[in-house]
């Protein structure tokens, strides 16, 4: 599929100015991005809305305050409102019910979606998503040390894949132009403060919370994780009742770009199979 087949539609959900991607026709499937500078939605999946889209109709937004949606100075963001703000998207497009192919915050997103609002989500793909609480990696540290350099931009970024020859010059110079551009740095510190304390605790969505979760899941994480530790995939699969686990050796953070091909196979596969 080229570009061209891929609408950039701009939207109001929560009461917030929304860039979104939309392709493809047939089951509804949200491709949650991640968290760090320069991400957005057409950063972490452009390379998979096409071949995704070809068996399921694919809505990849930019979550509020992260890409080009907008991000509002007074506002306090957190999780419950990045929920409000995504069921609000699924509400202005019509949408029913969807599943979700979460990339590590996005994962986290259609976790607690799927807590809040269990009718509104049918399947989960949970990739370098984090859960329980443990102690901050390099990888995390990097991505909130973000300065506004091109170096701290090559230090956060080198941490995501397990084989470092993935990253490239345009990749990296793509990521510090949108982390970069007017407002884009004090919207990163908004959403994403540097890390406090010399070992700070990562807090995702508790133990008690995740044995909520019935949906069908598919847990993809990469053993080599710098960012999101692969034991966080051990115990997510032990808390969530009706989850499948898939790891993947030598692979980091980007189990989408690192295992392109396999990825596909294993997300069409699973969101299209029976109930």
């Amino acid at each position: 599929m080229l570009d061209t087949d891929v609408q950039t539609l701009t939207i109001t959900a929560a009461d917030h100015r929304t860039n979104l991607h939309r392709a493809g026709e047939g089951k509804p499937v949200a491709l949650l991005h991640g968290s760090g500078a320069g991400v957005s939605a057409w950063a972490n999946w452009r390379k998979v809305i096409g071949p995704l889209s070809e068996s399921f109709s694919i809505v990849a937004p930019d979550i509020a305050g992260f890409g080009a949606t907008e991000l509002k100075p007074d506002t306090k963001y957190n999780i419950m409102l990045w929920v409000e703000h995504f069921v609000a998207i699924l509400d202005e497009l019509g949408i029913e019910k969807v599943s979700v192919v979460g990339n590590s915050f996005g994962g986290a997103l259609g976790l607690m979606t799927a807590i809040n609002h269990p009718d509104r989500i049918d399947r989960l793909v949970l990739l370098g998503t984090p859960c329980g609480h443990f102690p901050i990696t390099d990888g995390l540290r990097a991505q909130g040390e973000f300065d506004g350099t091109m170096p701290s931009m090559r230090r956060a970024i080198s941490y995501f894949p397990h084989d470092e020859s993935i990253i490239t010059e345009e990749l990296i110079a793509a990521r510090f132009n949108a982390a970069t551009r007017d407002g884009a740095l004090e919207a990163f510190r908004k959403l994403m403060p540097p890390p406090e304390g010399e070992n700070p605790i990562v807090r995702g969505i508790p133990e008690k919370l995740l044995r909520k979760v019935g949906h069908r899941t598919l847990i993809l994480h990469g053993r080599e994780d710098r960012v999101v530790p692969y034991a966080r995939a051990l115990d997510m699969h032990q808390w969530v009742e009706n989850s499948d686990l898939h790891s993947f050796g030598k692979c980091g953070h980007w189990v989408q770009i690192e295992r392109e091909a396999e990825f596909l196979k294993l997300v069409k596969d699973f969101l299209g199979g029976d109930a």
